[in-house]
């Protein structure tokens, strides 16, 4: 679950104490910070930009393992899949608040290694940590996550204004979150069988990764602002490209025409999607957590984005009345269903 082999039960510091410890060495970046930690509330000026707001919840055993979480990674994910939805939307991300809830089974050093995840992240994205809150919690591990940014009133993107025609983009590769967890679900089961037996995750980085240590794709905002390209429409694919793709053709009003030969997949991911008897296309359609930025833009900016290697043309939207559609690979239709991970499932 952690580290360090040291215990310092957290009774001992108390909740100030805690705060204190975990916040000691907090260094502000962002011009937009005037007042960080230490007040009532924190202070932030964007200077006429339109502020941008969006909070996550991760709770153990919904949302992550600790049997196969390193609470490093813990805390690294936990800032980069808030920090995703800020980009989502075109805009800079530039402070986060973190809250924890925490059992007694945690000593000190264990809350320390979650946030030195919390701090790598916010220094590799060049975002201060300005708030929030600790307490007691009996449900196992629970970690709120508030983050904020800016953009200018004509650079926000929306889901709801995609237009017939535009090109259906997406960053990066689909699908390998997914096969990483079916992958450390599937080493939990041998080890709790015989803990003897060592993980069998060798050259199976990649896949490990997109699930423990996403990245939330800033890359690809400042790509699209380098090339002149302002996207019609934007998402990030928390819960599957199908499920986003439906997200946005719906509040936009309008179908889509999906190309199953055009979506991105990893090898790696391929190969062990297959191994575990999966279909890679429906684990990059409905297995979620990729992070990836999946938006339209102007068939006028084709040229532009033509050959740019970070992100795929993978359809095109088109009249509701044409409905949600995926061509397969041998150019038979189907409907385009969202099947990706609902957080209120029983079991």
């Amino acid at each position: 679950m952690f580290e360090n082999e040291e215990k310092t039960n957290l009774e001992s510091l108390g909740e100030f104490g805690l705060i204190s410890h975990l916040t000691k060495n907090i260094k502000l970046v962002q011009k937009s910070t005037v007042k960080g930690i230490g007040d009532d509330a924190a202070v932030l000026n964007y200077e006429g930009k339109r502020t941008l707001v969006s909070t996550d919840l991760l709770l153990e055993n919904i949302h992550f393992d600790l049997a196969y979480t390193p609470l490093k990674h813990l805390g690294y994910k936990a800032i980069q899949v808030n920090l995703s939805d800020i980009y989502a939307m075109n805009g800079t991300a530039t402070q986060v608040t973190v809250s924890i809830g925490m059992s007694s089974k945690f000593p000190l050093e264990a809350i320390e290694e979650l946030y030195e995840g919390i701090y790598l992240a916010c220094g590799n994205y060049n975002v201060d940590l300005v708030g929030g809150d600790t307490s007691a919690s009996r449900q196992g591990l629970v970690i709120s996550v508030t983050s904020l940014g800016y953009a200018d009133e004509n650079d926000v993107v929306y889901r709801n204004t995609a237009e017939t025609g535009d090109l259906i983009c997406v960053s990066g590769d689909l699908g390998g979150a997914y096969i990483g967890l079916q992958l450390l679900e599937r080493e939990k089961l041998v080890y709790m069988e015989n803990p003897n037996i060592q993980p069998d995750l060798e050259g199976k980085d990649y896949i490990v990764e997109r699930q423990l240590k996403p990245e939330a794709r800033k890359d690809i905002i400042d790509l699209l602002q380098e090339l002149g390209v302002k996207p019609t429409s934007m998402i990030d694919v928390s819960d599957g490209l199908a499920s986003e793709v439906l997200h946005i053709c719906k509040q936009s009003n309008k179908g889509a025409k999906l190309y199953e030969e055009k979506i991105p997949i990893d090898p790696m991911t391929y190969e062990t999607a297959r191994e575990f008897g999966l279909d890679p296309t429906v684990c990059a359609l409905s297995g979620g957590e990729d992070y990836e930025l999946l938006f339209t833009v102007k068939q006028a900016d084709y040229d532009k984005i033509k050959h740019k290697m970070d992100f795929s043309i993978i359809g095109y939207i088109t009249e509701p009345n044409e409905g949600y559609t995926l061509i397969t690979k041998s150019g038979n239709v189907h409907e385009l269903k969202a099947q990706g991970w609902n957080a209120f499932k029983a079991g």
